[in-house]
């Protein structure tokens, strides 16, 4: 078990605040500003949202952003693989870290024990699912919903889970042309196609959250875990069955990619 003194200063791009309901504030940011979506944030909130699950004191959980974004994203921000890489591209010891991060980050959210709220304070183009994961979604009128970093921008593979979320929330034709043609999601159509549960303006999203939040954490804890539990059952199910198969072939066709940059260059220096 982790308790919020343990865990409050130990991450360098997640704020956590909590009132005595037991209503726990994850606040996402970079500096201060929006998260830009990179290595460090992607090992970040893998991390915090295994260590949230595990703390007992925590009755509800918000996620939100900082800035104008919810999340940003930008390549640069991944840089060279850590570990047994190259210049061009990753190895099989360089996937084995982000393979785990990426389980962890989809894993790691369904197993908080306890109702989530996402409060999506603007755009959305990377990793969707820290908030469509969660079981009430509320976002401004200029928030979007995409995936930037996989197929029809970096021409790698969707395998990290979203193979597996994306057809469950908006069916399995809507979603493979989603993930392959890349037209970003809008707020009233994501409303429309049951992605999110309302628009607010960005000055109040934060409040209309904190509402849905104080209401729950007044019912019964085992009412409201169980629910939580319940609820999340099939995604949970699928995720097990599905997750690691898709990042096993995102990981093989990422390696792929790097053997023929290797062999490209190798062909130029002949």
């Amino acid at each position: 078990m982790a308790t919020l003194d343990e865990y409050q200063n130990g991450f360098e791009c997640i704020r956590f605040e909590r009132d005595d309901l037991g209503i726990l504030q994850v606040t996402l940011h970079r500096d201060g500003g929006s998260l830009l979506w990179g290595r460090d944030a992607h090992l970040e909130v893998s991390r915090m949202l295994g260590v949230v699950a595990s703390d007992p004191d925590n009755r509800v959980v918000i996620i939100t952003g900082t800035g104008a974004d919810f999340v940003k994203f930008d390549f640069d921000a991944f840089g060279p693989p850590v570990t047994g890489g190259s210049a061009h591209g990753h190895s099989a010891n360089s996937w084995d870290p982000i393979m785990t991060a990426e389980h962890n980050l989809m894993t790691g959210h369904l197993s908080i024990p306890v109702p989530v709220i996402a409060a999506v304070n603007g755009p959305c183009p990377v990793h969707a699912d820290i908030a469509l994961l969660s079981d009430i979604v509320l976002a401004t009128k200029d928030t979007y919903f995409a995936d930037m970093s996989h197929f029809w921008s970096n021409g790698t593979v969707p395998g990290d889970g979203i193979h597996v979320l994306w057809p469950a929330l908006i069916g399995p034709n809507r979603a493979r042309q989603f993930l392959m043609a890349g037209s970003p999601i809008p707020a009233d159509e994501a409303l429309r196609l049951g992605l999110i549960g309302e628009i607010v303006t960005e000055t109040t999203v934060l409040d209309r959250a904190y509402e849905h939040a104080r209401r729950i954490a007044g019912f019964p804890p085992m009412n409201v875990r169980y629910t939580r539990d319940l609820l999340t059952r099939q995604l949970r199910k699928a995720m097990h069955e599905e997750l690691d198969y898709g990042l096993t072939l995102q990981g093989l066709a990422a390696v792929a990619r790097a053997e023929r940059s290797r062999e490209a260059s190798a062909t130029l220096v002949g």
